[in-house]
């Protein structure tokens, strides 16, 4: 079982999709850690994740995450991932190996009525990339990495906990 035997929880999946909110309610419940990469990346860079995009581009976002993310030596902790994780797969391979992917899989009409604005959320893309490009290349990388899927909406948090906690 995920964290009695010291293993990790790790979340993927888009913005919006409840990486971090869920996470945190089910690291609660399997009384586990919990470590939100895309603030452990605005520590070390000592600034969000939008000012990071702005000021070096999405690809410099992309190589501090995955220093991170190879940094980063956890036990018994859900880790809430940046949506971007899974470009890295020397990272994703780091992350799977003590540990069980969970992708919360979110349609892309949900993504953009949860996250409105998107240019404000320091999303990794190419400048001439829409969000629903952006949705199509990440859905390919999260079902590769991913041990389980859950479907993250039509649930509240709580029923959503509760499915996740089932899977494992």
């Amino acid at each position: 079982m995920v964290g009695r035997n010291g293993r990790n929880l790790i979340f993927i999946g888009m913005p919006g999709s409840g990486k971090s909110t869920i996470g945190v309610l089910v690291a609660k419940r399997l009384g586990m850690g919990f470590t939100d990469t895309d603030l452990l990346i605005q520590e070390q860079a000592g600034r969000t994740l939008q000012e990071i995009v702005d000021r070096d581009g999405y690809v410099a976002l992309r190589q501090i995450e995955e220093q991170v993310l190879l940094a980063l030596d956890v036990q018994n902790q859900v880790i809430s991932t940046g949506g971007s994780a899974v470009y890295s797969d020397a990272a994703m391979q780091h992350l799977k190996r003590n540990g069980t992917v969970v992708f919360l899989d979110i349609s892309l009409e949900t993504v953009i009525h949860r996250i409105g604005d998107y240019s404000l959320r320091g999303i990794s893309r190419r400048p001439d990339q829409s969000l629903a490009e952006l949705f199509e290349e990440r859905f390919a990388l999260y079902t590769r990495y991913a041990d389980l899927t859950v479907k993250g909406e039509g649930f509240n948090q709580d029923q959503l906990c509760e499915a996740i906690i089932r899977k494992l």
